[in-house]
């Protein structure tokens, strides 16, 4: 198993950019503070995602100031963590945290906080009560709107660290097709995968890995139960993992032996339908002109319309980086335009329901010209690395 070569980590300097990207975009909408939860966004802007508890953490962003929120027990972790934040206000075991941002908050004279949009509904219940008992209560919205486009469009760094682990993932499935024979459990495979993942440099091993034969393949996310793979039998493998936290996301689907004509044709339905996508990609196409272009292959087919079965029963994709699913999506109703540096998975799977179903998964970033591949993707049933 070859070792990836890991780009460099994302550095301070491009966080620092982050946040005055961060920063610039708040005037204009109004926002004088956007509070910062654990979670990817708190990983995209300071480099660790710490965990969400009872006990909150957060990082309140304004103008002037950045200022770290911990309970005071949690000091000298937070401050190894996060050795780049310079203020930090704390709360001890029988305070409210909630009041604690209200002050500070009041003390800076916001009138209006955007809150992460992964902080749990019970923290932001608490908070907008506590921002609502202030001398001049502040008003609390969702900083989605001003997150989400920062984060869509990535980095040349970010994508080199997706390069990386998209071709970690792509050789580990190479290597289950050459290793993975009848008899083999659906378990042993996850394992062996998991495995190759470690020994290849991921951050850990499987960041997910969903392994299906025959009928099982009809079910987008797979069934309980671990079955043995059969003689004949179709084989779907979705995996991925991550390096420095960005994702890799991976379908392949094949077969050792000959299957019937059916699956045949429709393997290359999918195929058709995958390029498809690709190729109505360019910079200012509305997401969803991408979705519909798969759809279109397989209306032509007459599999579908929309989310009919025999048909494709979900988007066609969805965006990727820190988080494996992120916005925008390439599915109905998503109008972003599309733009250069972001990511997108490419997987219009065909289900005939109680039979099967063939996903090629791969992944495509936009450059200024339009797409470009993160990995070469799947060109035969039966040969599926050649």
């Amino acid at each position: 198993m070859t070792t990836v070569s890991r780009p460099p980590s994302i550095g301070d300097a491009e966080r620092k950019q982050r946040l005055d990207r961060l920063r610039q975009a708040m005037p204009a909408t109004g926002i004088d503070a956007v509070l910062i939860t654990p979670g990817s966004n708190m990983r995209y802007f300071f480099g660790d995602a710490f965990y969400e508890s009872e006990r909150v953490v957060g990082v309140l962003i304004s103008a002037d100031s950045i200022i770290f929120i911990c309970p005071k027990f949690e000091e000298s972790a937070i401050s190894a963590k996060f050795p780049q934040i310079p203020d930090m206000a704390f709360w001890e075991e029988h305070e409210s945290p909630f009041a604690l941002i209200a002050s500070l908050l009041a003390e800076q004279s916001c009138r209006r906080c955007a809150l992460d949009p992964e902080c749990s509904y019970g923290h932001a219940a608490r908070l907008v009560d506590a921002l609502g008992q202030c001398d001049q209560p502040i008003a609390c919205d969702s900083a989605a709107a001003i997150i989400a486009p920062l984060r869509a469009t990535k980095s040349p760094a970010e994508i080199a660290l997706m390069i990386a682990a998209m071709q970690l993932t792509l050789s580990v499935h190479q290597i289950i097709f050459e290793w993975i024979k009848p008899g083999m459990k659906a378990s042993e495979v996850i394992a062996e995968i998991d495995g190759l993942h470690r020994a290849g440099g991921a951050d850990r091993g499987n960041s997910f890995c969903a392994v299906q034969f025959g009928e099982a393949t009809s079910h987008p996310h797979g069934v309980p139960g671990d079955p043995a793979l059969q003689d004949g039998e179709l084989i779907l493998i979705d995996t991925g993992c991550t390096i420095d936290g960005y994702n890799s996301d991976i379908t392949r689907t094949y077969a050792l032996s000959k299957l019937d004509s059916e699956i045949e044709n429709l393997w290359h339905i999918e195929k058709e339908a995958q390029q498809a996508a690709f190729d109505r990609a360019a910079i200012g196409t509305p997401c969803e002109a991408v979705d519909q272009a798969a759809r279109d292959v397989l209306i032509s087919h007459g599999l579908g319309p929309d989310y009919d079965l025999p048909g494709l029963p979900h988007r066609t994709g969805h965006g990727i980086g820190l988080d494996i699913h992120e916005g925008p999506y390439l599915v109905k109703g998503d109008r972003t335009p599309l733009a250069t540096g972001m990511c997108f998975s490419n997987e219009p799977m065909i289900v005939v329901p109680g039979k099967f179903g063939i996903r090629l998964e791969d992944h495509f970033y936009m450059t200024d010209s339009g797409p470009e591949w993160f990995t070469r993707p799947q060109q035969d049933l039966y040969r599926p690395f050649d």
